[in-house]
């Protein structure tokens, strides 16, 4: 992966040597405001589906008669972004991150198409997970650019703005999803996000092919040089290069003398040299792809055991086990889980941070609709302020001042998470104020932007530019695959405990729904592991 110590590597000087003369400038300035406009436009993206389908995903699973496979709706995305990650990963490496940022978009636009048409649970599950496939190789994607593009101090800076994207979606797109429900149906919350894929690509695109395209240590992005003049040596009248290895034109030389000519011409003529053979292009690593593979499959069959709880369910559980293991020891850096210090212990952070929290909170929504009364707009909006705090927190990481204190923060970052996932539960005794969910999960969200916009700080701090793709899908594999493995856990308990019967509760008199205990059970569960990650946040850095 990565030698597991800091490297003073300015991957932005390798893509683009233009940067030396802008050291001054912000991620707004004039070189580098139309990407920072268009990545931040793709994440702008992926938080507006986010925040839109995550209101509109507890009304589509009762109408398709799968409020007992819900976790499945969420673990199928993250499942399959596990292959997407890996496989983008590969491919910025070696070609650069454009194809598959590119194709990323596409397959998450038409996931989003699959489930909004769909008329059964399962291909409602199915186009979520080919829009995880495209947003495992967007994630990515996006790392690798901000590796490339930008220089080391501007990075906190990108990534803070990454978070600043979820602000707006956060307020609208819980209230537009909601009144698009209500209104004229939950599909049309899924069909109508594809249309803002056109301006993401139109921004991001170009920029990305000048600064970022191709692979590291590859030709700098630009027209190709004509193939009959040679950069650097200019021929001589004869035929030789230049003795001083001038440009053409530079120092004329003497005309030869009559008999030199006469003897030249006479000379047979050599046959021109064949052209220098180009070496082979450098091809995916098909051992990392079969892991990967078994990474995605490995998690699926483990989901899938923990919905059906049978005897029989044991079986995939096993293969899965047995697929997800050596997936997960050859992908991650070695140590990850055994949290030793430096690379290991970012890569597992971002994993304990990510699941337990989104874990957590796909469990929200479904809660206040099925046993407050909530309508799906209010369900939605008691998550509103979570992308302002999530922003405020990460507005906080990018300061210089703070720097020397990121670890202090990240720690403090992680309790607030386990304090708000433990507060949430309360709202299930009927005497707590509902607006308890959103006081709590602001406070989470803030803790969150604290820490996962560290851990990508820290990340691309460790790899050096050849790395940056590799250990970046790293990171998100991490992220994929703690919220597939805890949401397959929280799923099995909450169905254990009858979670699925809450369905049929949403429309009772009070509101109130049964069952609770069923949320309970993902809930503190959820808090515990955060609570795990505020000790992983003291192994951040190397001794000296």
């Amino acid at each position: 992966m990565s030698a597991l110590r800091p490297r003073g590597t300015d991957v932005a000087r390798d893509a683009d040597p233009v940067v030396v003369g802008e050291r001054a400038e912000g991620v707004l300035g004039r070189s580098y405001r139309a990407l920072s406009v268009g990545i931040v436009s793709v994440v702008l993206l992926i938080a507006f589906e986010a925040m839109a389908v995550g209101t509109a995903m507890p009304v589509a699973a009762r109408e398709l008669d799968g409020v007992s496979a819900y976790g499945f709706v969420f673990s199928a995305y993250f499942t399959t972004s596990l292959f997407g990650m890996v496989l983008s990963g590969q491919w910025s490496d070696l070609r650069g991150p454009l194809g598959p940022l590119t194709a990323g978009i596409a397959a998450f636009a038409a996931g989003l198409l699959l489930s909004g048409t769909a008329g059964a649970m399962w291909l409602f599950i199915l186009g979520r997970a080919v829009q995880g496939l495209g947003g495992g190789l967007v994630i990515v994607a996006l790392y690798v650019v901000v590796g490339r593009a930008y220089p080391e101090r501007l990075r906190p800076s990108i990534m803070a703005g990454f978070a600043a994207s979820w602000i707006i979606p956060s307020v609208v797109g819980p209230l537009a999803a909601g009144a698009v429900t209500e209104q004229l149906g939950w599909r049309w919350v899924f069909v109508g996000i594809p249309v803002l894929v056109v301006l993401p690509l139109g921004l991001a695109l170009p920029q990305i092919r000048r600064r970022a395209s191709g692979p590291v240590g590859g030709p700098a992005p630009g027209p190709a040089p004509r193939p009959d003049v040679h950069p650097a040596v200019s021929p001589s009248p004869d035929g030789s290069p230049s003795p001083d290895g001038a440009p053409s034109g530079a120092h004329p030389a003497p005309s030869p003398a009559p008999a030199a000519a006469t003897a030249a011409a006479s000379a047979p003529v050599p046959p021109p040299p064949h052209p220098p053979s180009l070496s082979p292009r450098p091809s995916f690593d098909r051992r990392r792809i079969r892991l990967a593979l078994g990474i995605s499959v490995g998690a699926g069959l483990l989901q899938y055991a923990a919905q059906d709880l049978r005897w029989l369910s044991v079986l995939p559980a096993a293969v899965g086990v047995a697929l997800l293991v050596p997936a997960v020891l050859g992908l991650l850096p070695r140590g990850t889980y055994r949290a030793v210090r430096g690379l290991p212990s970012v890569v597992l952070l971002r994993g304990v941070a990510a699941g337990s929290f989104v874990a957590a909170e796909s469990f929200v929504p479904l809660m206040l609709v099925t046993q407050r009364g909530l309508s799906p707009t209010l369900a939605g909006f008691s998550l509103a302020a979570g992308g302002g705090a999530w922003a405020l927190g990460s507005w906080v990481q990018a300061r210089a001042r703070v720097e020397p204190y990121r670890e202090r923060l990240m720690t403090t970052g992680m309790v607030v998470v386990a304090a708000a996932i433990v507060t949430v539960p309360s709202v299930l005794i009927e005497t707590v104020p509902v607006w308890t969910v959103a006081v709590a999960w602001a406070f989470g969200c803030f803790g969150m932007g604290l820490v996962i916009s560290s851990t990508s700080v820290l990340l691309l701090k460790l790899s050096a530019p050849e790395e940056a793709g590799t250990n970046s899908a790293a990171l998100q594999i991490s992220d994929g695959l703690s919220n597939a493995l805890l949401l397959a856990a929280g799923g099995a308990a909450f169905a254990a405990l009858g979670g699925g019967a809450a369905g049929h509760t949403v429309t009772t008199a009070g509101g109130s729904g049964s069952h609770p205990a069923a949320f309970v059970a993902v809930f503190l569960p959820m808090a515990a592991v955060a609570l795990l990650g505020a000790w992983v946040t003291t192994r951040l850095r190397e001794r000296t």
